[in-house]
């Protein structure tokens, strides 16, 4: 397996991990919470987001076995979450709903941009256009599969913070209690079963149905 492609995949996840959370920290900012802010990471420095687990130790594992055994990776990682301090916004449960919803929204943002560059990359011949193409093809496949990890409803991903500000107050407080076990049930998930890729895939195919040529 060529090394490039790797680096490319570790490149497109550490942009993906930092805009994420990145619109987290700007939608806490107009609900009232100046919290990332002040802490300076509503920044697009990757330095300020890095998590040693998540954004260095995982994926350059991931990325180092793929590469050892010649397949192509599944790179998973995240990114410092940002600072947020529901008691500064001016509705926190809404608020918190808002924010929780952000860094999927920006990944998918994102995923439709590189929509725009496969089909550019389409009408483009030679090298420039594999490149164009591959990256492309990367970058979606990348944040799709951010958007709807995020958006699975278990705590402290995104979907469980969204369904802790939907659900009634008493029920909330009891499902916040579940979040130390969440973090470990989303690895089983991910190691153990095909949820991720059954989810992912129907998305994924819907974005890359949208980049073919007319």
């Amino acid at each position: 397996m060529d090394l490039l492609p790797l680096v490319m995949d570790l490149g497109i996840l550490t942009v993906a991990v930092v805009l994420h959370e990145v619109g987290h920290g700007v939608v806490a900012y107009r609900c009232g919470d100046p919290t990332a802010a002040e802490q300076g990471r509503l920044t697009l420095n990757p330095i300020r987001h890095i998590d040693p687990v998540g954004t260095l130790l995982v994926p350059g594992f991931m990325l180092a076995s793929a590469w050892m055994m010649g397949v192509h990776p599944l790179v998973f990682g995240w990114a410092k979450p940002v600072p947020i301090d529901p008691r500064r916004m001016r509705r926190p449960r809404r608020d918190m709903a808002l924010v929780a919803i952000a860094g999927p929204a920006v990944n998918f943002a994102l995923a439709a941009f590189a929509v725009y560059g496969l089909r550019l990359g389409y009408g483009m011949e030679g090298l420039a256009g594999s490149l164009v193409r591959v990256t492309a093809g990367l970058a979606i496949g990348t944040n799709v599969a951010l958007a709807v990890l995020n958006l699975l409803p278990i705590l402290p991903l995104d979907g469980g913070r969204l369904l802790t500000s939907l659900l009634p107050y008493r029920l909330a407080r009891l499902y916040v209690r579940l979040e130390p076990f969440g973090l470990l049930l989303v690895l089983v998930l991910l190691t153990q079963t095909s949820l991720l890729s059954d989810l992912v895939r129907p998305v994924l195919r819907t974005f890359l149905a949208l980049a073919r040529p007319s």
